[in-house]
Formats: structure tokens, sequence, C-alpha cells
């Protein structure tokens, strides 16, 4: 349990929140950031670090791990400080307009300014019907891949027909000794690209694809060692493996949010585009987590929305002092 004070708390620590950090540390503002999630990086650290993006402007192609790696050390001057592990729980609005922060191990960061990023809320794991699946959880089931060398040279079963199943079996056929995909469909809702690869590999022997399946159970003595799998022309058959990885994507939810009196539309936040302030004064919402008229859910966007909030932060920490916008080519970047 700690007791913190700083500028701005950030809610989120993905790259709309991380950006956030450097351009209030530009306005020599301080932010501590929370996060439920063990790391920093959202999404693109904890489903598809591995995959490449392609509309972060001046990145032709950046991969998701490097980006966060790139803003982690674009942050660096600014000294942010970082609670993660941690899920925000309690927003308690002081008499003098601040605020206080809670988080679910106590923790307490008070603060001017709050700024909402968390992507889209908390997420939990969409979880396939299967009976005992849970009681392999951490004894061969994972819901994500956080450490692809957790996986060498050992048998897996990946079952799902996403963008997530799709780029880590292409990933994971270079890493573990055997990969086996399982889809209930015979097409893929991932990039078509994706697809034609997964395809390649199970073409040259690399991989084995199974579609119009499904595991059906999941079989162990205190470990996962094997699956069941129902084919409409194989029938039912059990296949060995070390994991199992069903990637089914991740249920968002607003969590503690929802009780904290903002305006809410569709289990997102409305705000005023002017600087995407919400309905409680001196809280922002920045990123997939907030709506308004014409909202595109891009990381691109959640930087240009992070530009202006800190500008309307400025004015709440700094009151009644003037405020002469400076570029950072003339100006450089300043440690605070």
């Amino acid at each position: 349990m700690e007791n913190i004070t700083t500028d701005i708390c950030i809610v989120g620590a993905g790259p709309v929140g991380l950006f956030a950090v450097f351009e209030a540390g530009l306005l020599k503002m301080r932010c501590h950031v929370i996060d439920a999630l063990p790391a920093v990086g959202g999404q693109l650290t904890e489903i598809y670090p591995k995959k490449p993006i392609y509309d972060i402007p001046g990145f032709p192609e950046v991969l998701a791990g490097d980006l966060v790696k790139n803003l982690e050390k674009q942050i660096e001057p600014f000294h942010p400080t970082f609670t993660l592990g941690e899920r925000v729980e309690e927003l308690q609005k002081q008499e003098d307009g601040s605020f206080i922060v809670v988080t679910s191990d106590g923790t307490k960061i008070a603060c001017k300014v709050v700024v909402i990023a968390g992507g889209l809320g908390s997420f939990e794991p969409r979880k396939p019907a299967i009976d005992a699946l849970e009681s392999f959880e951490g004894k061969g089931v994972a819901y994500m891949v956080r450490d692809p060398e957790h996986f060498r040279n050992k048998r897996l079963v990946i079952a799902g027909g996403g963008d997530s199943a799709l780029d880590w079996t292409i990933f994971l056929a270079e890493v573990a000794e055997e990969v086996t995909l399982v889809h209930r469909g015979t097409t893929f809702r991932g990039a078509p690209e994706s697809a034609e690869k997964v395809a390649n590999l199970a073409e040259e022997g690399k991989i084995k694809l199974l579609l119009k399946s499904n595991v059906t159970d999941v079989h162990g003595n205190g470990k996962l060692d094997a699956v069941t799998i129902t084919g409409d022309s194989e029938g039912e058959y059990q296949v060995e493996t070390d994991y199992f990885i069903p990637l089914f994507g991740l249920v968002p939810k607003l969590g503690p949010l929802e009780n904290w009196g903002l305006e809410l539309e569709k289990n997102a936040i409305k705000v005023n585009t002017f600087d995407y302030s919400t309905n409680i004064p001196g809280v922002y919402a920045i990123g997939d987590i907030n709506t308004y008229p014409g909202k595109l859910k891009l990381i691109l966007c959640g930087f240009h929305e992070a530009a202006l909030m800190s500008q309307s932060a400025y004015n709440i920490i700094n009151p009644g002092k003037k405020f002469v916008l400076k570029y950072t080519t003339v100006n450089g970047i300043q440690e605070i």
C-alpha cells in the first residue's frame, strides 16, 4: 500500500496512456500511471506484441511490442511513476476539486487531474464452454501468449479463427515442437495474408490445421496432457498436448468505472471533443474507452486526443498561468 502525489493520474498504460505522459511532460506536468496488467503496453503487449502495425505516422511498419518500447523510451525524460498489477477501484473527489484514486491493493494516488486511457476497459478472456477447463488454468491452459519462449519445444493446440489465433500460430510454428490450429469454420476472420500463411504452413507440414473442428474436452492428472477434438468427418478423438491456448478474444468491461458517475453510452465514456473532458470536471477520457460523434478507434486518434487533453489539463494544474505553445523542434525535450 502506497500514498502517491502527482499532477495527473493516468488510468491505463496502453499506447495512448503512455503518449499522454509524453504530452503532459512537455508541459512539465508529472504523471503516475496505473494498470491492472503486470506490464505496460495494454493489448499491444498482452495480445499481439509480434503483430505489425501499419498506421503509425513515420513507421511504414512497426511491431506492436516495439511501438511500446519506443513509447517507453520517449517518456523517459519525464520520469513517470507506475502502479502495475493493480486495478483502479475508487475515485474520491476532494473539496478543493482534486482527486484521490484508490486501487484494488489500497494504493492511493492524490492528483489534480484524472485521465482514463483504459482502452476498452478491463478485459476477461472469452472462454470456450468446456467442462473442467478452469481446473487446468495455469496448468496447461492459457488464454494469452505473454512470453513465446515459455512454449519453446512444447506441443501446442491453439483454437480460434481471428487475428490473434492466426498470428500466434505463425509465430509459434518456429518456436514450438508441434502446433495444431483448430477452427470451427472453413474461413478465418483474421487478415487474409495471415490466413494464407497459415494455409501454407499446413501444406508444408510445419503445423496441423483442423477446420470444421472444435476442442470439446481437456484431460490430465493435475496438468493438461491431452484434449478431445470433435470434427465433422473425423468424429471424436484425442490429441496429446502440453498446452491448450483458446484465443477467442477478450470481453471488455468497464468494471468499477461504471460506478464513478461518468456519462456512458454503450459501455464507453462520453466526452467533449474540445478537450476530451467528461461530465466530471477534472476527469478526461482518451483512446478506445471514449465515444463521440465520428469516433474512430485507432491508436493515432488516441494520440491526438492525448495532446488536446494535456493542453486543457494544464489550465487545471496551473490556474491563471498563461500557456504559450512551443514546438519540440524549437524547444526540444526538457526533463522534469
